[in-house]
């Protein structure tokens, strides 16, 4: 008889030239929370304005919004609270300017 040595076992994984078993899947989620309905409020009236008037509530109810997302880390949307801090300000501008042009306007006639 031969002297030959055994042949090697096979590769373990499934036949030849079949891929590797690929490695668990990790999923990341965001972080827990709810979003806040002070922010939500804040740019919905940042953007509708509702005769000015939406554009003041939208300031106040931003920096709430932005105040208690700094005391909850859970607490979301302080992203929709600046957008509603910045709309506000830009209508409170636009009623500034709007009443300095009225006022121009009525004094030259």
């Amino acid at each position: 008889m031969s002297s030959m040595p055994p042949p090697p076992p096979p590769p373990s994984g499934g036949p030849p030239g079949a891929y590797p078993p690929q490695p668990p899947v990790m999923y990341y989620s965001n972080q827990p929370g709810h979003y806040s309905g002070l922010a939500i409020a804040s740019m919905v009236l940042g953007i509708v304005w509702i005769y000015w008037i939406g554009s003041l509530l939208a300031i106040i109810f931003g920096h709430i919004a932005i105040s208690q997302s700094r005391k909850d880390e859970t607490l979301r949307g302080k992203g929709m609270a600046i957008a509603g801090i910045v709309l506000g300000y830009v209508g409170i501008g636009t009623l500034v300017l709007a009443i300095i042009v009225a006022a121009t306007a009525s004094s030259s006639v």
